[in-house]
């Protein structure tokens, strides 16, 4: 079992000044995970999603952390792949350099970023963006194969070239993609590659999410992989805020999470700018379901209802509270198939002493649990 962290740099207050201290304190977060024993930390990819994700250039976040640790991964969760954002030739060039400057700890995640704030920025085509995916991932498991790489594709034709220098990691760092939906779990399983994939609905919705990526592997006859090594590792998200305070755990947990969704809502769905006032003694649990009664959800190319049923499709009872209650929320996890646990930790509201306190209560106490 690996657990790990993921970071968008969300914030409520999205001030110059603030922004830099977030992208500071990130770093002191993904630095402290390592001394507290997690596996791995993974950086978004993603453009103009004010408040949602301020985390544009994650090669050099990576590349910054990785430089101040010596042992834990650093992954791209993910690397927007459609050729607009990233040409696939230097996706892989910079990887190659991390990799070998970071003694072989990356790992590299494909996505789509399809938003049209993004797309609309970088000129992305979002009708080629799924088929361009699928091109990039196929030219990086290829492209240190041979000492001079060509590639003639359906969108891409590329004459004889050294693409320099080459990954530490051979034939190149282990591939994943970000998988919300079961079509793009069963196009990760036929490709080879691992799945990251959202844990907001709770262990059920993993389980199933699993039971889709297993089925596909099962079923697959290996005329898609997208590479010689194949990486069938499925990571789950897992939102947590632990400290003794059970009771304050919840409510900043649930907090964080209801501006994780609003911001989610607003540039994926058209919602409206995510509430940032912080109510002293707010009811979160009712404040989440209020908010889940006006917006829907749409995380990456797919729709996350917050409506309907709250504690099914969007519910409020995750890792919050004492570290007691992180492990019985992990047990579920990994009953339900979850290789790996990716915590969520850095929402836009939640505090910086409230993100090392969880990263510490994990580190002393979920994480050895699991260990021994």
């Amino acid at each position: 079992m690996k657990f790990s962290m993921i970071f968008e740099a969300q914030m409520a207050d999205p001030t110059r000044e603030h922004e830099q201290q977030v992208l500071r304190d990130c770093v002191e977060q993904a630095v402290f995970a390592e001394e507290m024993g997690f596996d791995r930390i993974w950086a978004v990819e993603h453009h103009a999603l004010k408040w949602y994700a301020h985390m544009s250039a994650p090669e050099i976040f990576l590349t910054w952390v990785a430089a101040r640790t010596q042992r834990i991964r650093v992954g791209h969760g993910v690397v927007c792949m459609p050729f607009g954002f990233n040409h696939p030739v230097r996706v892989a060039e910079r990887a190659a350099m991390l990799d070998i400057l970071s003694g072989g700890r990356l790992d590299l995640g494909a996505g789509r970023g399809g938003t049209v704030q993004e797309t609309s920025l970088c000129g992305v085509d979002m009708d080629r963006t799924k088929a361009e995916v699928e091109e990039a991932l196929r030219i990086i498991g290829q492209v240190w194969q041979k000492d001079e790489f060509e590639w003639h594709g359906d969108l891409l034709d590329i004459k004889p070239h050294p693409v320099l220098p080459r990954s530490l990691q051979e034939p190149h760092p282990p591939l994943f993609m970000a998988c919300s939906r079961k079509e793009t779990l069963k196009e990760a399983a036929e490709f080879g590659t691992g799945a990251l994939v959202m844990g907001f609905a709770g262990p059920k919705d993993v389980a199933d999410m699993r039971r889709v990526y297993d089925e596909a592997i099962a079923a697959r006859t290996g005329d898609r992989f997208v590479s010689t090594v194949v990486n069938d590792h499925l990571s789950a998200l897992c939102p947590t805020i632990v400290l003794d305070d059970r009771e304050r755990a919840e409510r900043i947990g649930l907090r964080g999470q209801r501006f994780f969704a609003q911001s989610i809502a607003h540039w994926y769905g058209g919602a409206g700018i995510p509430d940032e006032a912080v109510v002293e003694g707010a009811d979160e649990r009712a404040e989440l379901a209020r908010a889940a009664e006006q917006e829907v959800a749409m995380l990456h190319e797919s729709n996350i209802p917050v409506n309907a049923s709250m504690r099914e499709k969007y519910h409020g009872s995750h890792a919050y509270g004492t570290a007691d209650d992180a492990i019985e929320y992990v047990r579920q996890l990994i009953d339900a198939g979850a290789d790996e646990i990716m915590c969520l930790i850095q929402m836009g509201t939640v505090p910086q002493d409230v993100c090392m306190e969880t990263i510490r209560q994990w580190g002393s106490t979920v994480i050895p649990h699991f260990r021994r």
